[in-house]
């Protein structure tokens, strides 16, 4: 298949023209340079704007230092849409120990030079540098939605504002925000207030009392229990059916959150995944080189949004939410039969996954009807909860149905999966782990225990390690039946809140001992906005109980504790990494 620049969003003024276009309704700005795939958050809001007749246009990675880029589609007529890309800008830039990264996989030619930090605000401010009075700047992706309110930045070390008052944009959509988009953007063209639209964040100059009163930002600074208190509010009302408004003092102002906007439904899903995605990187960033996403996104297949496994250390379930939102098993199918289309196609599908693998297909009808609970998680260290009925049986229809797609020749699951919520399964976890083991996995199985000692593990949100020793015997007893000699490969995490040097030890005699093996994906933890680990990482206390707990934040002794797991051992195993 081979695509024209008439196939994409425009990003040129050329491009306009072509359309016959003399202005854009709305123009799109991202910290990525234009990849059009059902994977990137910008492409896919710029395509569902389209959809709905809007004349959409994308400006990626602009040049931060002159006119060029920001002034290349003139202004919208409706707003600016504002994102940082796939990746918060931080962690997109800097490793857990504050080292610039070199490479980006989202920039053409993989070169690290074209994102700036803290994107949102600098992107803002080039907007207004060059167009003093123009069309309202709305912010959107993961890194407005985890900054929405007063959060810690690892990079300064401090509380910050919420991103609307630091980066002097005007209105935020936080979460997926479909619905909210569409909302906005039409009662923005119908000259129509948009303050009560769901999914939103504005400042005012009132508060508003109906919503729940967040503790200010100067309180938060002042003590750190009230910050704790501040993200307790803010996690509890993350979901659609349950959640209350939040109105947070900022100053002389406040910041408002309406309540969450309500999740797509299953045709809904499925209509999103229908729209026209060329799957390709823009001529336009093309021709500075190839970006290296496009490796594992372009014939990878999302099948549902959402994540319930609430790891502390991860912001998908305040970001995508809680609840699984599934695509249908036709819709699924038949963008596996169109990859048929692509010339470059090799009948290889990446991934046919989301941020949780195994949560395909099944749901807690309690939060469907009431929504999330406050009191208790659907999963938390050695508890799955009893009224969550793990069930693998329509994710194992659906891989098997892939596989019988035309043109099939491997359908990979390369997202992250639970390996508890497969023990739990007694009914279909084997059958599912064994048609992984026999058709879905590419030579390693990525697992992620994260630790093995119960007070980390506890404070990280992760099942203990005796399921992790049920999970590998049954592996390895499929890989012995199957005569295959696939490995497991562990990510672990050091210098996580609570953890100690002797805590590695213990992890690293663990998996010598028990697993049989030397880890090499061990990764420093980093404190991002939005999540319970980072709260523990600034106030030193655990967010439960509120007593204090170690943390290590000499970037040394985390260096250490990593060394510590990842030095090699001398033994011979069977199944290892």
């Amino acid at each position: 298949m081979i695509f024209t620049n008439k196939d994409f969003l425009p990003t040129t003024k050329e491009e306009m023209n072509a359309k016959g276009w003399s202005q854009c309704d709305i123009i799109l700005v991202s910290g990525d340079a234009y990849i059009d795939s059902p994977f990137i958050g910008v492409a896919m809001v710029g395509r569902m704007l389209e959809r709905k007749g809007y004349k959409v246009g994308m400006i990626g990675q602009p040049d931060i230092n002159s006119d060029v880029d920001i002034k290349r589609l003139g202004e919208p007529r409706l707003y600016w849409g504002v994102s940082g890309g796939s990746v918060d800008s931080m962690v997109s830039n800097y490793t857990a120990t504050k080292k610039f990264r070199n490479s980006d996989d989202y920039t053409p030619g993989g070169k690290n030079d074209k994102r700036p930090d803290r994107a949102l605000s600098v992107y803002c401010n080039l907007i207004r540098r060059y167009y003093k009075s123009t069309a309202p700047i709305v912010l959107g992706g993961i890194e407005a939605s985890l900054r929405r309110v007063t959060h810690y930045d690892y990079w300064s070390n401090k509380l910050k504002k919420p991103i609307l008052f630091d980066s002097k944009a005007d209105i935020l959509i936080y979460g997926m925000g479909e619905i909210a988009l569409e909302e906005l953007t039409k009662a923005l063209d119908d000259g129509k207030d948009y303050t009560d639209v769901r999914g939103l964040c504005y400042i005012a100059k009132e508060p508003k009392h109906e919503f729940i009163q967040l503790p200010s930002h100067q309180e938060c600074l002042d003590e750190k229990e009230k910050y704790i208190d501040l993200f307790d509010d803010f996690y509890d009302n993350n979901d659609p059916v349950s959640a209350n408004g939040l109105c947070q003092p900022v100053d002389s102002r406040f910041l408002i959150q309406n309540p969450p906007c309500h999740y797509l439904d299953e045709p809904e899903m499925d209509a999103n995944s229908n729209l026209p995605f060329t799957r390709e990187l823009h001529p336009y960033y093309a021709k500075m080189g190839k970006v290296k996403c496009l490796e594992t996104i372009k014939f990878s297949i999302m099948t549902h949004h959402g994540c319930w496994g609430e790891c502390n250390f991860c912001a998908i379930g305040v970001h995508q939410g809680r609840t699984i939102r599934t695509r249908s098993e036709g819709n699924i199918l038949e963008e596996a039969k169109d990859f048929n289309k692509y010339k470059d196609y090799k009948g290889i599908i990446s991934d046919v996954g989301g941020p949780t693998a195994n949560m395909y297909g099944y749901e807690c009808g309690k939060k469907l009807k009431k929504g999330t609970c406050d009191d208790i998680r659907c999963v938390d260290a050695d508890r799955l909860c009893k009224v969550m009925h793990v069930d693998h049986s329509r994710n194992i229809d659906l891989l098997r149905k892939v596989r019988e797609v035309d043109g099939v020749r491997k359908a990979f699951v390369a997202s992250g999966v639970r390996y508890d919520l497969i023990t739990a399964d007694k009914k279909h976890g084997y059958s599912y782990l064994k048609e992984m083991v026999k058709h879905h996995i590419s030579g390693q199985m990525k697992v992620a225990p994260e630790h093995t000692q119960q007070h980390v593990l506890e404070l990280m949100g992760k099942p203990g390690k005796q399921t992790l020793i049920d999970f590998k015997k049954m592996y390895d007893k499929l890989n012995r039946e199957e005569g295959k000699n696939q490995f497991l490969t562990y990510y672990l995490i050091a210098a996580h809140p609570g953890c100690e040097e002797k805590d590695m030890h213990e992890l690293k005699r663990f998996t010598t001992d028990e697993l049989k093996m030397n880890p090499e994906q061990a990764q420093v933890f980093t404190p991002t906005p939005g999540t319970y680990s980072a709260v523990m990482y600034y106030t030193e206390m655990d967010p439960k109980t509120r007593k204090k707990i170690f943390v290590e934040k000499d970037t040394k002794r985390k260096e250490k504790q990593k060394a510590i797991v990842v030095e090699k051992d001398s033994f011979s195993s069977g199944f290892a990494s």
